[in-house]
């Protein structure tokens, strides 16, 4: 079996007799060794940080290195990123803070920064792109790389640079990654997954079956909660059950992602790696101190959202055909409405009279602890907001947020805002 040393960059050959934990580097003695058949014939990589914003702390603070730290909001906020001491207790992203310190009362709970997080998160970014110009970031600490016709360049196999990259991202920036290498991204991002945290794994064209059979229905890229929960309701628990459904039956019974059920749990994946990949959505969101009640006071919270949001597709020159609004109930359960335009917009007012009506439909005494507005089905912003004859408001919507933003330009976000503003502020 091929094998690769991942502390000193050496290949080599791997026994498969003896146990793979007890296999030792001839050249270094280490025991940070990748092994797979296919190890240097595969091109498809999805890198990910550990713990990136915990791990992006610790590397700043030393004396945090062997403590648990939490990264995220007030007690009624989540949790954004845990170190893997923390999750030792249980905690993990997305849980609620106040769950999460019951867990593990002794940890160092850090608010987010996200200019530290965005400044080491852009330096990984530029270390990939010297590897390969063919990167498709997920998000600040993850992407896609493509290193198809790297080898003349690098001297070495894919494989072999990947272990390179990642002593570069540890030795500049001061923290690891996980490595998952296969031949399609659905795979690629899976192994990533398999060996965290500082792993590396593989997922070749020969295993990818033997692999995926016994796996759940959720490991497959895009099924959430509710897909997971109807096809299970269906009887679809594995890939092994999945796989004895034909195409057009996936297809009849759940929409257009009976496609991608029916090809991922074979292993198929023709997506390309997009360098340039467009976004698919542009939100923001806010955790309320306390629960709120009221369409009004809803309202009046969602406001800054849309106007955070017009900023953000103003500045990417793009604008949206759809609009959700995100609740978040006192006992956890998150509601989403969308609503799609008859034109697409950049206007925090188009935003915000979108959003407030499907706000007054939510309401109805409940009370919410977060809510939040995006902007989807993003185009160019080329298109936004055209003139409509029977809205001869939209214009004047358009020439006020113009001059807004052009006081906002020169004196700062905060120099000039709407009287619906004030309310929040006060």
């Amino acid at each position: 079996m091929t094998s690769l040393c991942r502390s000193c960059f050496e290949p080599g050959t791997m026994n498969t007799g003896g146990p793979p934990a007890k296999a030792r580097c001839p050249a270094c003695g280490g025991h940070r060794l990748v092994s797979h058949d296919e190890l240097h014939d595969l091109n498809i990589a999805h890198l990910d940080c550990d713990a990136f914003y915990a791990n992006v702390e610790k590397r700043d603070r030393p004396e945090l290195r062997d403590k648990p730290v939490i990264v995220g909001g007030g007690r009624r906020g989540v949790v954004a990123a845990a170190c893997y001491v923390a999750r030792v207790y249980g905690v993990h992203s997305a849980m609620p803070m106040f769950k999460a310190r019951k867990l593990c009362p002794d940890a160092v709970v850090l608010r987010p920064d996200m200019a530290k997080y965005q400044r080491a998160g852009h330096r990984i970014r530029e270390i990939m792109l010297e590897t390969t110009p063919l990167v498709e970031p997920l998000s600040i600490d993850e992407a896609f790389l493509d290193l198809t016709g790297t080898t003349a360049l690098h001297h070495s196999s894919p494989a072999a640079t990947l272990t390179r990259l990642a002593g570069r991202i540890e030795s500049e920036v001061g923290l690891t990654i996980s490595i998952g290498l296969s031949y399609n991204k659905f795979l690629a991002k899976i192994a990533s997954d398999l060996d965290k945290p500082r792993g590396f794994a593989v997922i070749g064209r020969g295993d990818a079956e033997a692999f995926l059979i016994e796996r759940p229905v959720g490991v497959i890229w895009g099924v959430g909660k509710a897909l997971k929960r109807a096809l299970e309701r269906d009887g679809i628990s594995t890939i092994r059950e999945l796989r004895q459904h034909e195409e057009i039956a996936l297809m009849a019974r759940y929409g257009v992602i009976g496609k991608r059920l029916y090809r991922f749990a074979r292993g198929q994946d023709a997506r390309p790696v997009e360098p340039n990949a467009p976004a698919k959505s542009i939100s923001a969101e806010t955790t309320f101190d306390k629960d709120v009640a009221g369409a009004e006071a809803l309202s009046a919270h969602i406001w800054p959202l849309c106007e955070k949001v017009a900023r953000r597709l103003k500045r990417a020159g793009l604008a949206g055909h759809g609009v959700t609004l995100k609740l978040k109930t006192g006992d956890f359960k998150l509601l989403t409405r969308s609503r799609r335009l008859a034109d697409p917009t950049c206007l925090a007012e188009v935003l915000y009279r979108t959003a407030k009506p499907l706000i007054e439909r939510e309401a109805g005494g409940r009370r919410f602890r977060l809510i939040g507005i995006g902007a989807a089905d993003l185009v160019d912003s080329a298109l936004a907001d055209p003139p409509d004859l029977l809205n001869p408001d939209r214009g004047r919507q358009a020439k006020v947020e113009e001059a807004m933003d052009a006081v906002r330009a020169k004196l700062g976000d905060g120099a000039i805002g709407k009287g619906r503003g004030l309310t929040n502020r006060t």
